[in-house]
């Protein structure tokens, strides 16, 4: 599942960088919008939305469980950003290893993407069973979870069985 979801982003960038002009790729940037906010309280998870964004949860409730987009804010710093290889999970006995292939928060690109059991959808609150962000961690995009993106067979380094 964690190589499905790295390959959908890898999938993700591919296409905006190949949207661009030739010229523009070099150093190019792209406008994100915050849709909403983790929010932490009382033993309960919740992704609290925007007001304008809640047409966007209808149909949510219907799914199970449901793939949140979000940013590393606490992680913003230029050595963070230029940080290409790490020790995954922060142990020096796993092999150094480059960070697209780590769930790493040290990144060009401080996108992060968790795997949720939605609990309910209320107006524009998305009440879950756990994310791995922390509280007010600015939300970016909600996918719902769907059977089809189901491996049935893959690999992975001895560090992350």
């Amino acid at each position: 599942m964690k190589y499905l979801i790295f390959s959908s982003l890898v999938f993700m960038a591919a296409l905006f960088i190949g949207a661009q002009n030739e010229t523009d790729k070099e150093d190019s940037t792209l406008a994100l919008h915050v849709i909403g906010r983790v929010k932490k309280e009382a033993g309960r998870t919740e992704i609290v939305l925007k007001q304008k964004y809640q047409p966007g949860l209808r149909g949510l409730a219907d799914f199970s469980h449901a793939y949140v987009l979000y940013w590393f804010d606490r992680n913003d710093s230029p050595e963070k950003r230029s940080t290409l290889e790490v020790y995954p999970r922060g142990n020096r006995l796993n092999p150094l290893t480059g960070v697209f292939a780590t769930r790493s928060p040290s990144r060009p690109n401080l996108i992060a993407l968790s795997l949720c059991e939605i609990v309910s959808v209320r107006a524009n609150v998305v009440e879950l069973r756990n994310i791995d962000a922390l509280p007010d961690s600015p939300v970016l995009d909600l996918k719902p979870y769907l059977p089809e993106t189901k491996l049935e067979s893959f690999k992975v380094p001895d560090w992350a069985k």
